[in-house]
């Protein structure tokens, strides 16, 4: 069987580029596993800003000029609901954290996204000394649901396998490349942090940072923004709320852990003060690069094998946008941003590695 392209996991940066060759009319084979997990149990909120020290998302404006529509048209071709928008209120721990707010607020990037006029209002079972300050044009993409029906859409196409790719099967031919019963032109890795242990880009900068999520259910809070403190609180419906996220560089499993949850609920008591149960907890392993710039391009040695990953906490403002360029890259001569292009680690590569 001969295609274009093989994928290699259907997460955000695989879904997004698919995307890409669908509309192209490209023919391709999608190989998932389920080893990676990070998209599925990602809050999936797209945010303008950073919120830790009030400056704007890397090319946020035009992130999400592309982003919104391309889940809108995902939600008419799928028949599905997956972005939810809504306010962040930002709560304030002091008069300085205010007036580093109002100084952001005079920022060319950042006009649109922050409210100049603080929120004063109590919220019952918040906990808020010092004011709300609140984001615009953000929310919240369902990526489970998202990914999940998205794989069903291929698998009723037998456009996906669900096995595990053998990169010892991979042949790599002049004119081609041949996997199993395959042919095709190229084949891009979107594997996640799982690129780590790809043979042909594990020189690759890769970090993996953990991050855990619980959803809880606090009858009496009956908030419809998301609440920004030490912690994120995201409404659900239902009065169902996802709490999130923990950091951890060291643990490297996917499964939750006691120690997340217990990080995850003293924080909590410094946010809400008001009765709630735990309904879950999620686990995920994101991968992130040095700089916060994803991993996008061609192996320097072997061109017909691609890689895009590392699109981190951020994933779902910044996949299409980087699927786009990659596919422009390959398939119509344009350029890549040296910001994202593995160029940049290409002194990293050892021959034969």
């Amino acid at each position: 069987m001969k295609v274009d392209y093989i994928i290699v996991g259907l997460g955000l940066a695989g879904l997004a580029f698919v995307e890409e060759l669908l509309k192209a009319k490209k023919t391709f084979v999608v190989f998932e596993d389920d080893s990676q997990t990070s998209s599925l149990v990602a809050g999936g909120v797209y945010n303008p800003v950073i919120l830790k020290r009030f400056t704007p998302v890397w090319n946020a404006k035009e992130q999400l000029n592309r982003a919104l529509p391309f889940y809108s048209n995902l939600e008419e071709k799928l028949n599905i609901t997956i972005d939810t928008k809504f306010t962040i209120k930002k709560s304030f721990k002091s008069i300085e954290d205010q007036n580093n707010w109002f100084s952001a607020i005079d920022k060319p990037r950042l006009v649109d996204y922050l409210d100049p006029k603080l929120d004063n209002q109590n919220y019952k079972g918040v906990i808020a000394d010092f004011s709300f300050g609140n984001v615009k044009e953000a929310g919240r993409i369902d990526t489970a649901k998202l990914i999940t029906t998205y794989r069903m859409y291929l698998e009723s196409q037998k456009l996906i396998r669900f096995e595990q790719f053998n990169y010892d099967e991979l042949s790599i031919e002049t004119d081609k490349i041949s996997y199993k019963n395959l042919t095709a032109s190229r084949i891009v890795f979107c594997e996640g942090y799982g690129v780590t242990k790809n043979p042909f880009f594990s020189y690759l900068p890769m970090n993996e940072a953990k991050g855990e999520l619980l959803t809880i259910h606090a009858p009496e809070l009956n908030i419809d923004f998301l609440l920004k403190s030490t912690l994120f609180v995201l409404p659900l419906g239902d009065n169902l709320y996802k709490v999130g996220a923990t950091f951890n560089w060291t643990d490297k499993t996917p499964e939750p852990s006691e120690s997340g949850k217990d990080e995850l609920v003293e924080k909590l008591k410094k946010v809400i003060d008001t009765p709630y149960t735990i309904i879950s907890q999620s686990a995920g392993i994101r991968p992130t690069v040095s700089g916060r710039r994803p991993l996008v391009g061609v192996h320097p040695e072997e061109s017909k094998l691609i890689v895009l990953n590392g699109l981190g906490t951020r994933g779902v403002m910044i996949a299409p946008t980087v699927a786009n360029a990659l596919f422009n890259y390959l398939e119509e001569g344009g350029v890549l941003d040296d910001e994202i292009n593995i160029d940049r680690f290409k002194h990293l590569n050892k021959p034969n590695s």
